[in-house]
C-alpha cells in the first residue's frame, strides 16, 4: 500500500483531564532497524494512558509522546533486519507509546501474530494486558495449576484477563468487584468466588472460603490499605504482586507475618523494561496462553468503542470506573 506522508494521531495538549487530548497530525513515522511500521485499526485504552494525560507517568526516554501502550493492525513497512513479519501480515503489538495514531512503529519482537478467530479489534485488547498478567502472575508470582489467585480488580482489562488466564491455567480464582452487577462479569468469566468489596471483607471471605489457608497468589493495583490485608489472607509461601498502587503506594505493615509464612512481595512494570525482555515475554505469551486463546477459554471482552478523535470520551469513561473489560479506540 502507498503510505502516506502524515497520519491522524491523539495527542496530549498539557498534563489535565481527559479534555486535553486533542487530534492532530504528525508525519508519519518509519520504521527503525529491528521494527515494523502498523497501520492501526484498533488500539487499547489503558490505566497508564490516564497517568500520563494527568502528568504522573512519563513515557521512557526516546520515546514518543503520544500514548496508547497496544495495537492491532496491519504491518505496511519494515525496518532494516526485521524477517519474523511480511507486509500485509495481522499483528497485535505492546508499544512503550504511539498506539492513538493511525500509523504505529513497533519493535518486532514486541509483536504477535493474531490468535486465530480474533478481530483486529479484539487482538488489540491483549498485548499490554496479557503480558502484564503473564510476567506478573506466571513469572512473578509462579502461580501453578492447582493453586489459588486472588484477583483484585476483577472487571478491569487487566482483572477480566487475569481472571480467564488463571482458570484456563488450572487455577482457583477469587475476585474482587465493586457491587453485585460486577461480580455477577468475575462469575461469568470464570471466577470461583467473587467477592463483592462494597458490601463484603475480601480477606475475611478468602480465609473462610480456604478454610483459613489462604491463597497462594495475589495480583493487585489497589495498594493502599490493601497490603495488611493481602499479607493477611496469604497462605504459607504465598506471592503478593504489584503492578499500580491506586490507593497510594506508601504502607506501614508488620513484618511478622512475611517471615513466619516466608512470604514473597514483588511487582514489576513492563513499560520501561527492554525489547529483549519484552520480546521474551510475547514468546512466552505466544507460546503459553495463545492456543488458549484459539480455543475460546481466554476471550477478550470489550465494553466499548470509540473512534480515535472521540479518545477524551474513552478516558472519561474509564475515569468512572463503569467499564467491564477493555475500551478500545478505532481507527
Amino acid at each position: 500500500m502507498s503510505i502516506p506522508a502524515t497520519m491522524s494521531c491523539v495527542e496530549i495538549s498539557t498534563p489535565g483531564g481527559p479534555e486535553v487530548l486533542k487530534p492532530a497530525t504528525r508525519p508519519t513515522l518509519k520504521p527503525a532497524e529491528g521494527e515494523v511500521l502498523i497501520q492501526v485499526a484498533a488500539a487499547g485504552v489503558n490505566r497508564p494512558d490516564v497517568l500520563q494525560r494527568k502528568g504522573m507517568y512519563n513515557p521512557p526516554p526516546g520515546t514518543t509522546d503520544l500514548p496508547g501502550l497496544e495495537v492491532a493492525g496491519t504491518v505496511t513497512a519494515l525496518g532494516a533486519g526485521a524477517a519474523r513479519f511480511k507486509v500485509g501480515d495481522p499483528v497485535c503489538a505492546l508499544v512503550a507509546g504511539g498506539g492513538y495514531a493511525q500509523f504505529c512503529v513497533a519493535p518486532e519482537a514486541q509483536c504477535m501474530a493474531v490468535p486465530k478467530g480474533l478481530s483486529l479489534e479484539q487482538a488489540a485488547c491483549l498485548p499490554e494486558t496479557v503480558m502484564t498478567v503473564w510476567t506478573n502472575v506466571f513469572e512473578r508470582g509462579r502461580l501453578a495449576k492447582g493453586e489459588t489467585l486472588l484477583v483484585h480488580g476483577g472487571t478491569s482489562g487487566i482483572g477480566t484477563t487475569a481472571i480467564q488466564m488463571a482458570k484456563a491455567w488450572g487455577a482457583v480464582v477469587f475476585a474482587t468487584a465493586g457491587g453485585a452487577e460486577k461480580a455477577k462479569a468475575c462469575r461469568d468469566l470464570g471466577a470461583d468466588r467473587a467477592i463483592d468489596y462494597k458490601s463484603e471483607d475480601f480477606a475475611a471471605v478468602v480465609k473462610e472460603a480456604t478454610n483459613k489457608r489462604g491463597v497462594d497468589v495475589i495480583l493487585d493495583m489497589v495498594g493502599g490499605d490493601y497490603f495488611a490485608k493481602n499479607i493477611d489472607c496469604l497462605a504459607v509461601e504465598g506471592r503478593l504482586v504489584y503492578i499500580a498502587f491506586l490507593r497510594g503506594g506508601k504502607v506501614e505493615f508488620n513484618i511478622e507475618p512475611v517471615m513466619r509464612k516466608r512470604l514473597t512481595v514483588t511487582g514489576s512494570t513492563l513499560r520501561p523494561r527492554s525489547v529483549a525482555e519484552k520480546g521474551a515475554i510475547a514468546r512466552a505469551v505466544e507460546a503459553q496462553i495463545w492456543p488458549h486463546v484459539a480455543a475460546g477459554r481466554i476471550k477478550p471482552l470489550v465494553h466499548a468503542r470509540f473512534p480515535l478523535a472521540a479518545a477524551a470520551e474513552a478516558h472519561a469513561l474509564m475515569e468512572t470506573n463503569a467499564h467491564i473489560g477493555k475500551i478500545v479506540l478505532t481507527i
